[in-house]
């Protein structure tokens, strides 16, 4: 007997390579971000324009590591548990939280940039997972 998902089902094995190229949306829309924000550097200055690029990359790293984790997981043909998902996430944010705000504080205040361009790239992630998962509910 078993308790896990059919072996047939489950995705083929995780690599890096699979999620990068599973997120193309995503990654196109953050090298759109960071362009977008570079280009504008001519009126709010190089270093906050800068700040908020690489802010949007360190968005699209969190997310690549979290597409990456849990393909890993599914792939593994195991759910994640309660605890698994507490741990795995703590240590992500803290890490992201001690960069971020280690960039922020070293180049102050134009340094504020990289919180707002990780901000800006959350909210657009949340939207762009949001999207599908509505369409999906409406179809049903």
């Amino acid at each position: 007997m078993t308790t896990g998902p059919d072996a047939s089902a489950l995705p083929p094995e995780a690599s890096l390579s699979r999620v990068i190229a599973d997120q193309k949306k995503t990654e196109l829309l953050a090298l759109g971000m960071m362009i977008f924000s570079i280009w504008f550097g001519f009126t709010a200055g190089w270093l906050v324009t800068l700040s908020i690029a690489i802010g949007v990359l360190l968005g699209l790293i969190n997310h690549l590591v979290t597409e990456f984790w849990l393909l890993k997981l599914i792939s593994a043909g195991s759910q994640p548990t309660r605890s698994q998902l507490t741990r795995f996430t703590l240590v992500r944010l803290s890490i992201l939280a001690v960069v971020a705000v280690g960039g922020a504080v070293a180049f102050w205040p134009d340094g504020v940039g990289l919180l707002l361009g990780l901000a800006i790239f959350r909210l657009v992630a949340l939207v762009m997972t949001t999207i599908p998962l509505l369409k999906e509910l409406k179809a049903q």
